[in-house]
């Protein structure tokens, strides 16, 4: 793995509740990282919880027991014939017919099979490699802040998808085959919300490594709390002296020789 070289100390400074948690995607396994500690059963989004927690980095691999859909959409196995024929999600309500669950799976990303056979968890200020993904789990004003360090520079709009079930995918796989800053909120996902592994009202953002220099940057450079954003009034009062300013310059440019 490529040695970390990007400075990343912009984060310490949101105080985060739970650590950002840097991915890594692995065909061999990864040398010097202790392996997801045995007798841990775990889903992949309870994992991503487990590395917000864990004071070492460990990796998931193809031979861990998983609980949920996470390696079929890692492509470390196939995805039994019931499930994927939508039976599981007309019994638990999610949808009306198992034909719909179905034709809900064309939707979601994921890797081809063996391809990735280890996925490791650092947190951010513990990571010595260059991630894949970095991910975070934030409040409404936090995640503001994050999400505009993407804009900033580029005006790139924001991105959110997701699905009612295998919401992992939108977090660990879209964003990095698709070179997109993803985020979602955890309570859409039906997993998420039954196993109560995020804060109410959270917000996940998955960063990929396309973004992470920009955004790094911008966040160094960029105004974190905005004054219109500190109550209503100073809203209106900021908004209308610029539009007020910009209307005076306009009419000046109109009327020089």
């Amino acid at each position: 793995m490529r040695p970390l070289q990007t400075d990343l100390s912009s984060f310490s400074k949101f105080e985060f509740e739970r650590s950002p948690v840097g991915i890594k995607f692995q065909f061999f396994r990864p040398d010097g990282i202790e392996p997801l500690a045995a007798g841990k059963e775990l889903s992949l989004c309870e994992i991503l919880r487990e590395a917000q927690h864990s004071k070492n980095p460990f990796y998931l691999g193809k031979d861990h027991r998983e609980t949920c859909v996470g390696k079929i959409l890692l492509g470390m196995q196939d995805m039994e014939a019931f499930a994927e024929s939508g039976q599981i999600g007309e019994k638990l309500q999610i949808f009306q017919e198992a034909r719909a669950n179905y034709a809900f799976y064309k939707h979601v990303p994921k890797f081809d099979r063996k391809i990735v056979n280890y996925v490791v968890f650092a947190q951010v200020d513990r990571m010595t490699f260059e991630p894949d993904l970095l991910i975070l789990s934030a409040d409404p004003a936090q995640a503001e802040i994050v999400m505009r360090s993407m804009t900033y520079s580029t005006g790139e709009l924001y991105n959110s998808r997701t699905t009612p079930v295998m919401g992992c995918a939108w977090i660990f796989i879209y964003p990095f085959q698709n070179g997109c800053v993803n985020f979602i909120l955890p309570e859409l996902v039906h997993g998420m919300k039954g196993r109560e592994l995020f804060p109410a009202g959270s917000v996940l953002i998955s960063i990929p490594y396309h973004w992470i220099p920009t955004m790094m940057r911008n966040l160094d450079e960029m105004p974190w709390h905005l004054p219109s954003h500190n109550s209503k009034e100073q809203y209106l009062a900021e908004f209308g002296a610029i539009l007020g300013d910009l209307a005076k310059k306009a009419a000046r440019e109109a009327g020089a020789p």
